[in-house]
């Protein structure tokens, strides 16, 4: 019996609007068959994060030869950091059956679209700049600097929800993510919208 090939979703939203939040959520629900795609990133962790888990924290001359031996989907650089989607767990993955989750920046989104037009698009959006600005701020892990950045770049990042197949206000927690939850399953054709 062949193994159903699983589904390739992306989800996007600025800085500070909850993606990890919602993700977190979303895998509690088993039903969905979900997968998170860790990315690798040259930046510091911050206090709650974890290595192989919430990133691959690695060097920016390991990140580099990354690049140069073609093993992302998509990379990027983001406030002075690279960010990156190894290729062979994404697709070994979705052979095996599994929804792979990336949370990726725009710019990743849009690389990993030019090579795979058939993933689903979910952009996640806050319920006002004020409340995205205020949800930075508490985690107390940035300088006024980048928090200025991470704004500035929120207001640009905003203007592309347009061309994702599917936009989610995150003004509750369990809201956002049982609507991403029923746009999966949409997806995997087990219920009709």
């Amino acid at each position: 019996m062949e193994i159903q090939k699983g589904n390739l979703i992306i989800i996007s939203g600025p800085s500070g609007v909850g993606k990890g939040t919602v993700r977190a959520r979303l895998f509690k629900k088993h039903d969905l068959n979900l997968i998170y795609s860790i990315s690798c990133t040259t930046r510091k962790p911050r206090a709650t994060e974890l290595d192989g888990i919430d990133y691959y924290f690695i060097a920016e001359e390991q990140f580099e030869k990354m690049i140069a031996e073609d093993k992302f989907l998509e990379w990027t650089k983001f406030v002075n950091n690279y960010y990156g989607t190894p290729t062979q767990f994404v697709d070994e993955s979705i052979a095996a059956g599994k929804n792979v989750i990336l949370e990726i920046e725009i710019d990743g989104a849009q690389k990993v679209l030019a090579k795979r037009p058939d993933a689903v698009t979910v952009f996640i959006i806050p319920p006002s700049l004020a409340d995205l600005e205020r949800r930075i701020r508490q985690r107390r892990s940035e300088s006024e600097e980048i928090i200025k950045m991470r704004m500035d770049k929120a207001r640009e990042e905003i203007k592309f929800c347009k061309d994702y197949q599917h936009v989610v206000v995150n003004d509750s927690v369990i809201k956002a993510s049982n609507k991403i939850a029923k746009i999966i399953k949409k997806h995997q054709g087990e219920i009709k919208c």
